[in-house]
Order: C-alpha cells, then structure tokens, then sequence
C-alpha cells in the first residue's frame, strides 16, 4: 500500500490557482493531474469533511450541517441562538479512512484547524494536532513555534508546515492535513492579500512533495466560497407575505459586525407550520402560492422538492425539509432584525455556486475521469485496497 496524503486547503475555489500564483500546484498536476470536482451539499465545513474522510454522500454518512434539526418541529420562530448546535459528527454511521488504514495496520494521522474534526472524526488516529486545541508536546516533536490563532491568515501555513515536519520526522503511511478558510472568506482572488497568502502555501505544497515524491497526494478545496453582499432574512419574508412555513439552516456562523448571524446560501422549509387553534394542513393552493413567490424572487436560484433535492444531491430523506432552498450568485440567508441587509465585501458558501473545486493529484492509481466528487479521493482508495 502506498502512503497517502490528503491536504485540503479550506474555500479554495478555482480562481485561487494560476500560473503566477501557484507554480508548485501546477509542477505538481504536470506529473499527477488537475481538475475540477464538486463538492457535497450543502457546500459547509462539517459536510464535506465528512464525506471526504468517509468517501459517502451526506445520504450515506447522515452529516448535513453543524446543526442539529428535528423535521418534526414545524412551528415556532426560527432562533439560531435556541437551536441545538452539537456537532452532526457524533450520529456519523460510516467507516472514515483512518479506520480504514488502521485495519490495513497503516500509522495515520490528522493536522486541522478547527476542532470538529479532530474530536469526532479524528478520534483513532496516531497523531493528531488542531490549532483550537493544540498539545505543547506535540509542538516541540515538531520542532515547531507557538501556534496562531486558528481565525489568522498564518493558520493556515502553521498547519501545512506541521504537515511538512511530521512527514520529514516520521513516516506516517496515510495523513489528512487541513487548513482554515480565513483568507477565502476575507480576500477575494484577486486582491493582493490572496496572491500572497496563495504563494505562502504553495511554498509549503512544493516542499511537502519534494520531500515525499513518490507519496499518493490529492489536493483539494473542500468548498468555494464567494462574495455574497446581499444578505436575506427567508424567514420573515415569508412571515411578511402570510405564509405560513418554516425555514431551518443546517449551519450558523458567528454575528457579523453589523449583527447579522450568518447562515448559508441553503435552506431547508418546511411546510403545514400552523398558528395555535388553526386547523393543520396546508392546501395545495397554498403550497403552490409560496412556490410561485420563491421562483419570482431575484434573490432564490433553486427550490428542489424533497424527492429532487433527495437524488440530485444525495441528502437523507428525513434530514432535511419538505423544499430545499438554494440562494441565488451574490445572496446568502442569514438572521438579522430586517428582511435585507447589505454588506459589503462579505463572503460566504454554502450555495450550489460553491459546489466547483479544484482537485490535484499526483501518483494516483485511477484515472483522472473516475473522480468527479471530493468524496470519490477516499471511496476509490478504500475500493481499491480493499481488493489489495
């Protein structure tokens, strides 16, 4: 079995990559291969962690957010400050690829920025280290400086350089090694910020495959993330127009300066939300009256009925709503005291216009045209050792 690494550098959509930017990525994907994959939906953190490590769907591996949702909770205002935020990670019914390798007796190891996915997913693995709970001792066997903060442009870096060190150090046979996405929601493309910070870690991607060559590497974005200053409360617009449905996001963010909690450019709704001693039910007409008013609105790209949204995108029947909203380019959903507000430079995921990523790889078994999804890195290499 060969060693394997895979490294995923948080919001890294497409126009990150060039030529100028990124000339190790490119010497890299000359000897291997470059191309574009689509990410999980909804395109957030835990999801496509999860279905990486696990080489599932969130329909097979049952992760659809940050937050938990009970579909059987119709009535009440949405309160992101109320709702049950326990990581999805702790209900995961699939086998990771670090269970995976430590079955075939290879060492693994994880390197992240946030927690989560140390606590939850990396739970087995030979070395782990995460910027939000980083152990003393395992700074020093790296030979490494204190930590940043894990919300920094230098996280990022930090992180990468560990991953560098503990392979110079000790052969780990399979790493996952992931950055934060602090430059990708701060800095578009095209800034000079994200031209030098996109230099910084192709550094590091350059001297972590001169040192290991032959290893297996995959390269890739997790999510994209966009410049979305348009910002919707879903919830009271449809309050305003009468209806009476419920709208549930499968993630908060933090507040934004202007007090905005930020959700997704993705929603869940769910009809028959009734006022107490109304008759439950909604009719037909009434479900076709809000459908009508969703589609005519610029800020709504998308509107999958269950069964749609349940095969178009792998997502578990009875997780998600009776529609599943998609925000349109430019828009996210977020809860806030008015129905718009607008914030300039701010830039979020979430959506379906996230869904395109980069993913490089270099001394893979399979061919470029059997990776299509971030997911197909581990379901294809746990198809083929399986058979090893």
């Amino acid at each position: 079995m060969k060693k394997l690494l895979i490294i995923v550098i948080e919001g890294c959509s497409l126009e990150y990559i060039s030529l100028e930017r990124t000339p190790n990525i490119y010497r890299i994907a000359k000897n291997g291969f470059c191309k574009c994959v689509k990410a999980a939906v909804p395109t957030i953190y835990n999801v496509n962690h999860a279905s990486i490590l696990t080489g599932k769907f969130p329909c097979e591996h049952r992760i659809t957010g940050s937050v938990l949702i009970n579909p059987e909770q119709r009535t009440g205002d949405l309160n992101p400050r109320e709702e049950l935020r326990k990581s999805q990670y702790h209900f995961i019914e699939s086998q990771t690829v670090f269970d995976f390798m430590r079955n075939k007796g290879a060492s693994t190891a994880l390197l992240s920025a946030r927690s989560e996915v140390g606590e939850s997913l990396g739970r087995n693995v030979d070395f782990g280290i995460c910027l939000e709970n980083t152990k003393d001792i395992l700074v020093r066997f790296l030979d490494m400086q204190a930590p940043p903060q894990p919300g920094s442009l230098e996280a990022a870096t930090w992180i990468l350089e560990a991953c560098y060190k503990l392979i110079k150090k000790n052969t780990i046979d399979m790493i996952y090694c992931t950055t934060n996405d602090y430059m990708m929601r701060n800095f578009a493309p095209d800034t000079p910020e994200a031209t030098l910070q996109m230099k910084k870690i192709d550094d590091w991607l350059g001297k972590i495959y001169d040192l290991d060559p032959d290893r297996e590497i995959y390269i890739t974005g997790g999510f994209g993330i966009n410049g979305k200053p348009h910002l919707i409360n879903l919830q009271k617009k449809l309050r305003s127009k009468g209806f009476n449905a419920m709208c549930k996001t499968p993630h908060y963010d933090q507040p934004s300066k202007k007090g905005a909690v930020i959700e997704i450019g993705m929603q869940f709704l769910f009809l028959n939300q009734e006022p107490a001693g109304s008759s439950s039910g909604a009719s037909n007409s009434e479900e076709e009256r809000l459908i009508k008013f969703l589609e005519a609105e610029p800020y709504i790209d998308m509107i999958s009925p269950r069964a749609e949204a349940m095969k178009r995108y792998n997502l578990p029947e009875d997780m998600i709503g009776d529609y599943v909203v998609f925000a349109a380019e430019g828009y996210t959903f977020a809860d806030f005291e008015g129905e718009e507000l607008e914030l300039d430079g701010f830039r979020s995921n979430g959506s379906l216009h996230e869904r395109a990523i980069p993913l490089i790889a270099v001394n893979a078994d399979d061919a470029p045209e059997k990776f299509r999804y971030s997911r197909d890195i581990v379901k294809l290499i746990m198809e083929r050792s399986a058979v090893d």
